[in-house]
């Protein structure tokens, strides 16, 4: 016990602030991994590699097996190589909430600030409408992120957004209601857009699971990019809200517009948002979040 203290004690001797710097550094770059794999289908697989690398560790200490040892030690740099490959969608939706965290200034001129409060209107309308009828509905909103690779999917439109078009889009058996409608400004940019559906481990779990195509469209959607969702059930008519790879649902036509209101406000300049709340949205819920 003695001896244990003193080794103990000799270590805090050691330490300096630039050493609870680098372990900090370095506590951080494994929490913002792990949090980047949540919910995610990467997470199994990473238990699993861990649980591998283990139960191999504990073989090859307790046990002399030299011929498992040596395949062991020459299959590791494959194994390793390998992991960019495994995780290349969580990899690139790391660095692409890097590059979102870099913009600091979104366009904040009034008249902008006019046509996106008009194409609000329009959608929590439209949104209202289709709820009331049943229709399914998956309504995407561009913001920073360019959804050009989906819009070349769909139908090209180039419409002023208004309820009454929305609504015939998602009329039920109509050429364009399959898909989603991407606004972009106060224009429709296309219909029957083909969005990426959901890699996340949340569908998987109740009540969540029970979602169909366009719930998971709306969600891959978010995850792949910075825009706002809206999606709307065929079967219940539930209105939901899809953002960072997390969803609200069951929205009542005034918090929906409170919702879609507050993510396309001017930039508040009294408001700090900090580089890690930019990469990792959600972590760190403001005032008017709570």
């Amino acid at each position: 016990m003695t001896e244990f203290l003193n080794n103990l004690f000799f270590i805090f001797q050691r330490i300096s602030w630039l050493s609870l710097f680098d372990i900090l550094l370095v506590t951080l770059i494994f929490f913002g991994l792990l949090y980047s794999l949540r919910d995610t289908q990467a997470m199994a697989l990473l238990r699993g590699m861990i649980l591998l690398f283990v139960a191999i560790i504990l073989l090859t200490s307790l046990v002399e097996l030299p011929a498992f040892s040596w395949f062991v030690q020459n299959s590791l740099p494959a194994l390793l190589l390998s992991i960019p490959v495994i995780f290349a969608p969580e990899i690139r939706r790391t660095l692409e909430r890097l590059g979102r965290a870099g913009t600091m200034w979104p366009i904040t001129t009034k008249s902008v600030n006019i046509s996106i409060e008009q194409t609000i209107r329009a959608v929590v309308s439209a949104a209202a409408g289709l709820s009331a009828r049943q229709h399914g509905a998956l309504i995407i909103l561009q913001r920073l992120d360019n959804l050009e690779e989906y819009i070349q999917t769909g139908v090209q439109m180039n419409a002023r957004v208004t309820p009454e078009i929305l609504l015939q889009i998602f009329y039920p058996n109509t050429p364009l209601h399959d898909g989603g409608v991407i606004i972009v400004g106060e224009q429709i940019a296309a219909a029957a857009c083909v969005m990426p559906l959901s890699a996340s481990g949340i569908l998987n779990r109740s009540p969540d699971r029970q979602m169909g195509l366009r719930h998971r469209a709306a969600l891959g959607t978010s995850e792949a990019s910075d825009a706002i969702t809206v999606v709307v059930s065929e079967e219940t008519g539930a209105i939901s809200i899809a953002h960072a790879g997390r969803m609200l649902r069951r929205l009542d036509p005034e918090r929906l517009e409170n919702i879609l209101t507050a993510f396309f406000r001017p930039y508040d300049k009294t408001q700090k948002h900090t580089l890690l709340e930019k990469i990792f949205p959600g972590l760190f819920p403001h005032k008017e979040d709570k």
